[in-house]
């Protein structure tokens, strides 16, 4: 770190903290007029960056500190931030603009801004500090909790045998303080680690800031329904403690004493603004470093953002969208003020005043959110109620004395709050009856972003209008989501809103004359899913016949050609190589093998669920040595091997056929790899067979085409190593049978799976998954997961799971038709052409020439293997001599 303590032509700026809303102030800073002209430093407490404390949670599934980072790469060099990480600010002496950090350092500033957050609440019950008691903030405190669980599963301390309130020996008990937003995640995290879970609630119901006394009974049934026991009305007393001083129980306010083997303490938080108090800046009575409308403090040169500020309207905001709107305020105030210009010129609309406290979220599986006046606290005003207790579902409308929409509470189907709280926020009376907007689909006209007026917020996050999204559309001349992404930022924060927005921006093209087709391409008017029913019930098996009879003439193209290929496929109607249908599949899926930059092909056998034998793995390498190929250990537990010419490919398949290998079909859109750890057979934590369940998975599914890849895993209890939550379906051990998880995504927009059923046995299990995946297949669109599926489809999850579970639209029956109709008829595709010499042909690069290597595939030796010449290297068509031979040079062209 610099000591800075004299002023030069660079302005110093400082940063006392580097959470979200932090990282959000440097984003917004750097954007602002004349920003380069100020020297930043950032003084963090934890030892890493800003990372997305919303989703702390998911740290327990998988998700990695790298992936919840908030700080892009290079965002710091760029734009000469000095980050440091572990040394907390410990004074400011506002008479001198200095800061002490703890480290002893001392920085000077000419703008201070506080984003310090705030700190959990402990009661200061006895025992509140006793071993196997934790906070639930950061990513340490995560660990530590982590490590804990491992501890009492491993060593059978837990006092859970025996007592009624655990689920085994050995299995410990864990009880969490508080019944919050952040209380149930907790408890989600608990159970999630195969711990006996409590929730200990003083108020009267479940998140009582959010939702009401009839969403609160609700969900404390739903949750109760998911092993979770919940105690309402009750205080903490004290922590009971061993003769080691280790917790071993709770003592209630009603005189029990509740098992306790780790307790979490997430009963609020309160605003961190001890620096503000010792330098003599105003703090609230109940906390809060007091700001006035553009984020300032009493000193002009101090500035106050996030859960540490109470801003002008006497509120202290615990929600991350507060803190990013206020973080834009203290931008714009400190680049217009301190630049010297004028104090108007700071617009109003960039005032904080207040902000919208709307949450949407799901806890435990269970959906929930709330808006606006979800108490219906404003005088005069009534409740719209809807609620279906069998199926676990309440919505409550608030509505005032002129008809406008106040507020309402959401459990069990969260589905129309995107339209709701838009139409809360813009304060005007409804144009619908009200209970309309609550009514199950079906029994109520669907309502859409159409029926919101301009001034509704559609972005929370950002503070994005609808009225600025169409106005991206129309006068931007912004005609897809992404472009209105970019313009206006909408979507780009936790990402709730993005088919709101698509439904925006395609109303807005209608409205302007632009013809918005929605069909698969210039040459059907149908959507997939519509052309998927038309080859279904008409037995339709080929394109053109396709084409001839619903198509728009002419001969296809590299939309409709691959799409309708893969329903044909997915339908069983032959090899993919033959006839017709070959001239309808893509480069990898021409040549059962994916291209290479360089114009090489690589091969990838099946290891269902990662299991392979000695000789397996010495036949893959025989075959990568005689043939010269790079070999590389995937993260979907097999091996590719990379390199193989159009020419090789049957020869080495034939060996791994012979060898009683198949296709991976890593080339295309079907089934990739169904992920396991170990399980029970080996881990000392599983409690089910995953890699037995894998396999069978994996063999069940193998070759199944769909709209787009599918990735799988089994993990064999709750640590999760086999990932199982970040799948298109996922499936977890439990002690009475397998959770199932759908929807889940990596890449480039990672999505979280979501419950879909809990404690299943494996008949029930493989029933459930048939109907899910061939479900998805019969309506998804082109190229689309099944996570952007499950958000997409009318009725979400919850549709979802009626129709596959409970037969709501009376097709389940066809959909196990068609499972069984692909297990049945399943070909391994290579082994099918090497016994075919009409398909074998297609695979030579010179039709004139069968045999002759490609010139333009060349390669160059690097760690004992190969890879692709770059274009100004000297590189050397494969041959066995290139990897069998002494190292070459690499020439640069």
């Amino acid at each position: 770190m610099t000591t800075h303590l004299t002023n030069g032509p660079v302005k110093d700026l400082v940063l006392v903290g580097h959470g979200m809303v932090g990282q959000r102030f440097l984003e917004a800073f750097v954007e602002q007029p004349g920003a380069a002209e100020w020297r930043i430093t950032v003084l963090a407490e934890e030892p890493r960056a800003a990372y997305d404390r919303v989703h702390l949670t998911s740290w327990f599934s998988g998700t990695s500190a790298e992936e919840l980072s908030l700080t892009p790469a290079g965002f710091l060099a760029e734009h000469g931030i000095d980050l440091c990480l572990a040394d907390p600010a410990t004074g400011i002496d506002r008479a001198a603009h200095t800061v002490t950090c703890a480290s002893g350092a001392v920085l000077h500033y000419d703008a201070l801004v506080l984003a310090t957050g705030s700190y959990p609440f402990v009661p200061p019950v006895p025992g509140h500090d006793a071993a196997g008691c934790h906070v639930y903030r950061t990513i340490e405190d995560l660990e530590r909790i982590r490590d804990e669980a491992a501890v009492l599963q491993a060593t059978g301390t837990g006092t859970g045998s025996g007592t009624g309130t655990g689920t085994g020996p050995g299995t410990g008990i864990g009880v969490v303080v508080g019944g919050g937003l952040l209380g149930l995640e907790a408890a989600g995290a608990l159970t999630a680690l195969g711990l006996a879970t409590h929730v200990v609630e003083f108020a009267p119901r479940l998140m009582a800031i959010q939702v009401d006394e009839g969403g609160g009974k609700l969900l404390k049934r739903k949750i109760e329904d998911l092993g979770v026991h919940v105690h309402t009305g009750a205080g903490t007393q004290s922590v009971l403690t061993d003769e080691n001083g280790r917790v071993r129980a709770m003592g209630l306010s009603d005189g029990r004493e509740l098992p306790a083997d780790l307790v979490v303490f997430s009963a609020g938080v309160r605003p961190r603004d001890q620096l503000a108090r010792e330098c003599g800046l105003p703090v609230g009575e109940r906390g809060g470093i007091v700001v006035d409308e553009r984020c300032r403090t009493r000193d002009p040169h101090v500035y106050a953002i996030g859960e540490c500020a109470l801003a002008a309207d006497g509120r202290v905001y615990g929600l991350v969208a507060p803190g990013y709107a206020m973080a834009e305020t203290a931008a714009r105030s400190l680049a217009h003020e301190l630049a010297d210009e004028p104090a108007g010129e700071l617009r109003e609309e960039h005032h904080f005043t207040g902000a919208d406290t709307s949450t949407k979220l799901k806890l435990l599986g269970v959906d929930v959110a709330s808006f606006g006046d979800a108490h219906g606290a404003t005088e005069g005003a009534v409740d719209v109620l809807y609620s279906d207790s069998r199926a676990g579902i309440y919505k409550k409308l608030v509505i005032g004395a002129d008809g406008q929409l106040l507020g309402g509470v959401l459990v069990g189907d969260t589905e129309a709050y995107g339209l709701l709280r838009p139409l809360a926020m813009g304060g005007k009376p409804l144009q619908t009856a009200p209970e309309q907007l609550v009514l199950p689909a079906g029994l109520a006209p669907a309502a859409g972003p159409i029926a919101l007026p301009d001034e509704a917020v559609i972005c929370s996050c950002h503070n994005v209008s609808k009225g600025q999204i169409r106005a991206a559309v129309h006068e931007q001349g912004c005609a897809t989501v992404p472009e209105v992404k970019k313009c206006t930022k909408a979507g780009t924060g936790c990402g709730s809103c993005v088919k709101q927005l698509g439904q925006i921006v395609t109303e807005e093209l209608e409205a302007g004359g632009v013809t918005v087709d929605k069909g698969l391409c210039e040459h059907f008017g149908h959507t997939r899913a519509e052309l998927y029913e038309i080859v279904r019930v008409a037995g339709i098996s080929s394109f053109s016949d396709l084409l001839d009879r619903h198509g728009r003439g002419g001969e296809g193209c590299d939309v409709c050609k691959p799409a309708v290929a893969s329903i044909l496929a997915s339908l069983d109607n032959g090899h993919i190589l033959d006839g017709e249908q070959g001239a309808l599949q893509d480069t990898n899926d021409h040549f059962l093998a994916n291209l290479q930059r360089n114009g090489s092909y690589s091969v990838v056998p099946r290891i269902p669920g990662g299991e392979i034998t000695a000789e397996g793995l010495i036949t893959i390498g025989e075959i990568a040595r005689d043939h010269g190929l790079y070999t590389k250990i995937t993260g979907g537990q097999r091996i590719d091997l990379f390199g193989a010419s159009v020419d090789q490919l049957p020869a080495i398949w034939r060996r791994l056929v012979d060898a009683g290998f198949e296709s991976g079909h890593a080339y295309g859109k079907s089934l990739r790899t169904v992920k396991s750890c170990v399980g029970e057979t080996w881990c000392r934590y599983g409690v089910q067979d995953s890699v037995g369940l894998a396999i069978e998975l994996e063999l069940r599914y193998r070759g199944l085409r769909s709209p787009h890849k599918l990735k799988a895993a089994v993990s064999g209890c709750a640590r999760e190593c086999a990932e199982a939550q970040g799948k298109d379906f996922g499936v977890i051990a439990t002690s009475a049978g397998w959770n199932l998880y759908v929807g889940g995504n990596g890449g480039m927009t990672p999505r979280h799976a979501d419950l879909l059923a809990a404690d299943l046995d494996k008949e029930t299990l493989l029933r459930t998954i048939d109907r899910f995946l061939m479900f998805y297949i019969r309506t998804a669109d082109r190229l689309e997961r099944t996570s952007v599926w499950l958000d997409r489809i009318e009725g979400g999850l919850d549709h979802v799971r009626q129709v596959v579970m409970e037969d709501s639209l009376g097709i389940c029956a066809e959909l196990d038709a068609l499972m069984a109709r692909h297990v049945d008829a399943y070909e391994d595709e290579w082994a099918a052409v090497l016994a075919d010499p009409d398909r074998l042909r297609r695979f030579t690069s010179f039709v004139n020439a069968p045999g002759t290597p490609d010139p333009a595939v060349t390669f160059v030796p690097e760690r004992g293997q190969i890879r692709p010449a770059r274009p100004d290297e000297d590189g050397r068509i494969l041959t066995p001599a290139l990897v069998a031979g002494p190292r070459l040079e690499v020439h640069s062209a």
